[in-house]
């Protein structure tokens, strides 16, 4: 599965301690991430990590793009709820991207670690099943 990464400045890194906890799962599927999200999950992880810009500038949209075109199966997007952001547009139009393609996503930790473990027990292998078809 194609999985994106995505962290508001004050959850960086807590998404780093996630993907250091789940990076044996993380490992069996491609990832990519914002820039300097990627650049720390990649450098506390070892994983492969395609990294877009930096959210600030467009890396957000490209991963946005991506969800548009089905190339995104899962979205990990932890963002600070109480910090206003300039984003907060955009971040509002990507996750209505998830809803509009059935895109799982999760936006805390705990909802991320439902989807984590979802994940590794194959239940979230339903646009597999759909592309066979």
């Amino acid at each position: 599965m194609n999985i994106a990464l995505i962290a508001h400045d004050a959850k960086k890194e807590l998404l780093t301690q996630f993907c250091i906890a789940y990076c044996g799962i993380l490992a069996r599927h491609t990832i990519c991430a914002t820039g300097t999200t990627g650049k720390m999950i990649g450098e506390a992880t070892g994983l492969e990590i395609q990294r877009f810009l930096a959210g600030s500038q467009g890396g957000d949209q490209q991963i946005a793009s991506r969800i548009s075109c089905n190339e995104i199966d899962l979205l990990i997007f932890f963002r600070d709820p109480l910090t206003p952001k300039s984003t907060e547009p955009n971040d509002a139009k990507m996750l209505r991207l998830c809803d509009v393609h059935n895109i799982p996503f999760a936006t805390n930790i705990a909802t991320a670690e439902a989807l984590i473990h979802s994940l590794n027990r194959g239940d979230l292998d339903w646009r597999e099943i759909i592309k066979s078809e």
